[in-house]
């Protein structure tokens, strides 16, 4: 009877880690599913913020950028003066 008891107990315990396993790896699988619902949702929804008119750019090209830092070196000076009415 002890022995039955015995069994009983640990093929429950072992179900029992079995299950939490299981569960843990289902709760982490649908939290991340949500996690990238929500990041996609936050993506359209700063993406129909937006104007239409207004130009956005995403992507630079590498050489582009190097290209364009090194044109700028400064500005010249224009000298004006300021003229009253």
């Amino acid at each position: 009877m002890i022995k039955f008891l015995v069994i009983v107990l640990g093929v429950g315990w072992l179900l029992g880690q079995l299950i939490r396993y299981f569960l843990r790896s289902k709760l982490a699988k649908f939290a991340q599913q949500v996690n990238e619902a929500a990041k996609e949702q936050q993506r359209a929804q700063a993406h129909a913020s937006r104007p239409k008119d207004e130009v956005v750019v995403d992507y630079v090209p590498k050489q582009f950028k190097e290209k364009r830092q090194k044109d700028i070196k400064g500005g010249d000076y224009v000298d004006f003066e300021e003229v009253k009415d």
